[in-house]
């Protein structure tokens, strides 16, 4: 349906940028009693932002059809994060261009005394995170008497942030008569008792489907050996091959590590995490949005509230510690009626651990292995086929060089020449293990007894454990390439490999331990820590007793109380005197 009830000049304004018809959100806040208060709970990406400037358009324009001189701020929307400050204030720009708004951002890590200059010059919007707009209320920069509407964009967030005293101040300078609008993921009770005391008789709309998981998204989950994450991320890249990719890790180090390996294998990429300054995230972000960067490596932090276009795939390099984490991350992709996808990478140690956290979000994953080379291959020459650029039709110009590049060359050279170029722009894909898809250890049924042996041999080979065995799915696939990149070694080095329920003992050979040893003493993964070990064997038999010896006798029941069976108070008796 068309946008009911929507100001002429915002209405050319969303035509231009091709809305047909509002989104499920946008719908019911234009839907809502006129003049009321709103409190919304709606999911990322589902349009809040043009959803609450359309709601907003009513009172700051009434029936004119631009808005009057810049002078104190009419409007307010307060954001949890400086990137999703700025994108707001982008959508409002846009949104009101033909009303004659003038939108300023006052944002942590940005130029205060510039963002005080454009306060002074007049404003009809005011975009900024708590902190900022705090510390310019506290100075006079900010006069918050004129203000009509007030908006608090992902309210659960800043509450869990910490903002909810900024929050609190800056609201107590609000006059009396405003609106406010209130937009939060979940409806929390922190929540509904801040709408209380600054909402009047607000009208509440809930359009999250919690029922369901969100239905544009497409979840896999993906085996992997514990020693190749990075292939695996690389490989996944490769074959879904989206405009752009988010990719998630628990910190920042392993931010830094993903970044740089992906960089050294040629992909256009960039990293945000929370120590990064803001220029850097700035320019991090807008690589993306102009497509010089196609993915981001980043933390939970410093990709709150971050909205990339054609974000067609998520990966979860390591698993999100809940339900919520799993859903937000998700969430980033699958936006706008466009379709996305949410990898989660689950080394066989963590199996487990994965079924749950997707039987706790209600997602139901496709579970497969990492795509392969060949697959990955197979891709690249449908993708190349159909680029456009082989059925574009051709100008003049065009057809006048390949007319003298074919002249003394055969149709088959210039083609294999195109088809060169066109892999040199392409990363490599991985050559990755190959890995059967096992049940958890609970729905196997029986265990078998007794270690499995790998059929190498060193000798006077050196014994070492790792702390995972047959119940996390330990497989000599995956063991040896993981154990020669832990010590640095290579296959040959290695002997027997005995596998048990709960751990698994290998050999090294002699010339290689030293260096085995030294390479695993700086190992930081603890979950893959690897110790010295005794070589399994048999239990020893028992010592032999010297000759003439009987062993001890035992009469009777043996009596409770002591472990020898005495009595408690025995006293043993007396030795004859000689």
């Amino acid at each position: 349906m068309p946008f009911p009830d929507t100001h002429p000049a915002l209405s050319r304004a969303l035509a231009a940028r091709g809305y047909a018809e509002p989104t499920p959100v946008q719908a019911a806040v234009l839907e809502a009693e006129p003049g009321r208060d709103l409190l919304v709970s709606a999911q990322t990406g589902s349009g809040k932002t043009v959803a609450f400037g359309l709601a907003a358009a009513p009172v700051l324009l009434e029936d004119a059809e631009r808005l009057p001189a810049a002078g104190l701020p009419l409007g307010l929307a307060i954001a949890p994060t400086r990137e999703l400050a700025l994108q707001v204030a982008r959508e409002l720009e846009w949104l009101y261009a033909e009303a004659g708004a003038r939108v300023v951002t006052c944002v942590g890590g940005m130029d205060a005394r510039r963002e005080q200059r454009a306060l002074a010059g007049g404003c009809h919007w005011v975009v900024g995170t708590p902190g900022r707009l705090r510390d310019h209320l506290e100075r006079g920069n900010l006069d918050l008497s004129a203000l009509k509407v007030v908006v608090l964009d992902e309210a659960d967030e800043m509450l869990d942030l910490g903002f909810r005293e900024d929050l609190e101040e800056i609201l107590d300078a609000t006059p009396e008569g405003r609106r406010t609008f209130l937009f939060s993921a979940t409806l929390a009770k922190d929540i509904v008792a801040l709408a209380r005391r600054y909402q009047t008789e607000a009208v509440r709309i809930d359009t999250v489907r919690r029922d369901e998981p969100h239905g544009d998204i497409e979840y896999r989950a993906v085996r992997v050996a514990p020693n190749e994450l990075e292939s695996a991320v690389v490989n996944i890249l490769r074959y879904f091959d989206s405009p752009s990719a988010l990719i998630f890790c628990a910190t920042r180090e392993a931010v830094r590590r993903l970044y740089g390996s992906l960089r050294e294998r040629g992909f256009p990429v960039v990293a945000l995490s929370g120590e990064m300054s803001q220029k850097e995230r700035s320019d991090a972000l807008q690589s993306l949005r102009d497509g010089h960067a196609r993915a981001c490596v980043a933390t939970d932090v410093a990709a709150r509230g971050l909205d990339l276009p054609d974000l067609g795939l998520v990966v979860h390099a390591e698993l999100p510690v809940n339900r919520a984490t799993l859903l937000h991350r998700s969430g980033r992709t699958g936006r706008a009626g466009r379709k996305g996808v949410s990898v989660l990478l689950v080394p066989y140690t963590r199996r487990r651990k994965a079924e749950m956290l997707l039987a706790s979000a209600g997602v139901e994953a496709h579970w497969s292995g990492a795509p392969t080379a060949e697959e990955i291959r197979e891709r690249d020459q449908v993708r190349m086929l159909e680029d456009p650029i082989l059925t574009e039709a051709p100008s003049d110009e065009d057809l006048a060089l390949a007319r003298k590049v074919l002249e003394g060359r055969a149709p088959e050279v210039v083609a294999a020449a195109l088809v060169r170029l066109y892999r040199a722009r392409l990363p490599e894909p991985e050559e990755l293990f190959e890995v059967p898809d096992r049940a958890p250890a609970r729905e196997r049924g029986p265990r078998e007894r007794g270690p499995r042996e790998a059929n190498v041999m060193v000798e006077d080979g050196v014994w070492f454990r790792l702390p995972v065995g047959r119940s996390k799915n330990a497989d000599p696939k995956w063991l040896v390439p993981l154990i020669c990149r832990l010590g640095h070694v290579t296959k040959k080095d290695i002997g027997q490999i005995r596998i048990f329920d709960r751990e698994t003992r290998f050999e090294i050979s002699p010339e290689a331990e030293a260096r085995f040893r030294e390479a695993v003493a700086a190992n930081d993964k603890a979950e893959m820590r690897v110790e010295p070990s005794a070589p399994p064997g048999e239990r020893p038999p028992p010592r032999p007793r010297p000759a003439g010896k009987a062993a001890p006798h035992r009469k009777g029941p043996r009596q409770p109380g002591r472990p020898n069976g005495k009595p408690h108070g025995a006293k043993p008796p007396r030795r004859p005197r000689a």
